[in-house]
């Protein structure tokens, strides 16, 4: 069996951290960098950037933020938030990101991820994609949460596999900060339409929670926040649990 990852999102706001509920009541936790290097050294498989406004205000990602940490990690990196085109991917690289996430940007025009992976690889390229539950389906929102559209989350996850992204970053906006577990519905829906890894994202509460997202969600990888920045758990706790339902996880440095 492949290493389970577990990786750690940090929500960027004004060049600080920040967590939510639902995505909104948002409040400052510390600073990126230094956040992330800490997370890192605790045994983190890798680090993701979202800069949560970034699309919504129309504004360029944050690159100097992703020099700087680049500089400290050794772990890959992904950043998202305002990449809106293939010269935005381009540019985020060359910072130091080993990976960008796009969501809004690829709504809008699904050729940005083919030509994106055609340029620098599928396995640079992650589809974001915040989901919630409406009308008996869920529903594909963009710019932060804010904008529904009337895409479907699995089919839609199935097409931006077939255009060209290496990895599905997948959030339920409904789980997201209630800390009572990941939407295994969701995340096993996707992780089966797709062949490509999908990472669960949204819900985690416990140290056993990332464990069921792959045990029985299916995703290759859990992605938390919140219960690590409030001290709930620690990485170490996390994959022990993860260790402890016959998870492989790769040791901490």
């Amino acid at each position: 069996m492949l290493t389970r990852r577990l990786i750690v999102c940090l929500d960027v706001r004004d060049g600080r951290v920040v967590k939510g509920v639902q995505f909104e009541g948002l409040r400052d936790v510390g600073d990126p960098v230094e956040l992330a290097a800490r997370y890192e050294a605790e045994g983190a498989d890798e680090i993701v950037y979202l800069d949560i406004t970034a699309s919504a205000e129309a504004r360029a990602t944050l690159l100097d933020l992703a020099r700087r940490t680049a500089e400290r990690l050794f772990i890959p990196l992904t950043i998202g938030g305002g990449i809106r085109t293939v010269d935005d991917v381009a540019a985020a690289l060359r910072a130091g990101a080993d990976k960008v996430g796009l969501n809004s940007a690829i709504v809008q025009r699904p050729d940005v991820l083919t030509e994106g992976a055609d340029r620098f690889g599928a396995q640079c390229m992650v589809a974001s994609i915040d989901a919630k539950w409406e009308g008996g389906r869920y529903c594909v929102y963009t710019h932060g949460g804010r904008v529904a559209t009337d895409l479907e989350a699995v089919s839609w996850a199935a097409e931006c596999a077939r255009r060209g992204a290496g990895e599905i970053l997948l959030t339920s906006i409904d789980r997201d900060g209630a800390r009572s577990g990941y939407d295994l519905k969701l995340t096993r829906a996707v992780a089966t339409a797709v062949s490509i890894p999908v990472i669960a994202s949204g819900g985690a509460g416990t140290a056993e929670h990332a464990g069921d997202a792959i045990l029985h969600g299916r995703a290759d990888a859990a992605l938390v926040a919140g219960i690590l920045h409030d001290g709930v758990v620690t990485v170490s706790a996390l994959k022990a649990a993860m260790r402890a339902v016959g998870l492989p996880v790769r040791e901490a440095a």
